[in-house]
């Protein structure tokens, strides 16, 4: 699901907490270590994503945050920011030259450069918390 959050909407906020769950706590936060990934530079979009990124020659960055049952990548275009929610049962991650995040039908490359080594961390969290979130429903 993709949403336009660059206003505040109470409805699409709570559609987003019912989906992925609400944002952790500052306990919560700390104990992961943090929830956030740094910015990171976006390669390629799948084109029924390619409306919310910048069609000029512009730099496309986005950042991931994550929530108790999925991730938010969250996609800035000009001066609109636009937040694509993908539950963990949706979510798939190719790590192929950068990364590549599946999900829905659409998908989002990042570009393998500085910024993206420094997530590495972060990416490590995002496949252990998956794997836990997974091993829930193992028949």
């Amino acid at each position: 699901m993709l949403y336009n959050t660059t206003y505040t909407n109470k409805e699409d906020q709570n559609a987003i907490d019912l989906s992925v769950g609400r944002a952790y706590g500052f306990l919560e936060r700390i104990k992961l270590g943090g929830i956030g990934s740094k910015r990171m530079i976006i390669e390629e979009v799948s084109p029924n994503l390619s409306h919310i990124t910048n069609t000029i020659s512009d730099t496309n960055y986005a950042n991931i945050e994550l929530r108790p049952r999925g991730i938010l990548i969250l996609i800035n275009k000009g001066l609109s920011n636009y937040t694509w929610v993908i539950p963990f049962y949706h979510l798939v991650i190719y790590k192929i030259n950068g990364s590549s995040i599946h999900a829905q039908g659409k998908y989002i490359h990042f570009k393998n450069t500085r910024t993206f080594k420094e997530n590495k961390r972060f990416f490590d969290k995002l496949l252990a918390i998956k794997v836990k979130f997974d091993q829930q429903y193992i028949f």
